[in-house]
Order: structure tokens, then C-alpha cells, then sequence
């Protein structure tokens, strides 16, 4: 990306039945994804050697970690602790910024 984002949620569309991603920043320290989820969509159950910070941006999903459920709304944040299983899926249209921290 050559300009800085004002806006987040409109910085990624959604697509039916589909996930789209988009790399904001990626540095040897870390990364910022911005994710927008169709309803029902989901990333399957998996771990990562390294904390993230999901914040919320649009909608509603249910993250898993270590097979327990939390619900998610736009407004608030939550923390996947490295290597603890989690997944993530969408109850409606949903939008989420994941920053991953490296060190």
C-alpha cells in the first residue's frame, strides 16, 4: 500500500462466500492483516507460535480458543495466546483487523 489508511473498514470488501485478506504491514516483528469474513465463513482450527490481537471492526463471529467459545462484536478486542488452538467463524458479515506480534 502506497498511502496510509483513514478508514479501515472500507479499506477491505467483502465477497460472497469468500474471505479476503489484505497485508497492511509486514515486518520481521510482526504483521497487521485486515480480514472481511461472509457470513459463515470461517478459518479452521489452528495454532501460531506467536500472540494476536483480534479487534473487531464490523459484525458479529465466535472465536474458539482451546475448544472454548467467545463471542465477538464490533467495538471489541481479544487475544490469541500463542500456540493455543483457535478458529474463528462468522455469525453474520464480519470484519476484523489481526495484528500478530513477532517479539
Amino acid at each position: 500500500m502506497t498511502e496510509p489508511i483513514t478508514h479501515l473498514i472500507t479499506a477491505v470488501d467483502y465477497q460472497k462466500d469468500a474471505i479476503v485478506s489484505q497485508t497492511l504491514l509486514k515486518k520481521n516483528s510482526g504483521t497487521i492483516t485486515l480480514f472481511a469474513f461472509d457470513k459463515g465463513q470461517d478459518l479452521s482450527e489452528h495454532t501460531a507460535p506467536f500472540d494476536a490481537l483480534v479487534q473487531v471492526l464490523e459484525g458479529k463471529a465466535v472465536v474458539t480458543i482451546s475448544g472454548e467459545d467467545h463471542r465477538v462484536a464490533a467495538g471489541e478486542m481479544i487475544i490469541l495466546p500463542a500456540n493455543k488452538p483457535h478458529a474463528v467463524r462468522a455469525e453474520e458479515k464480519f470484519k476484523m483487523l489481526l495484528i500478530m506480534i513477532r517479539s
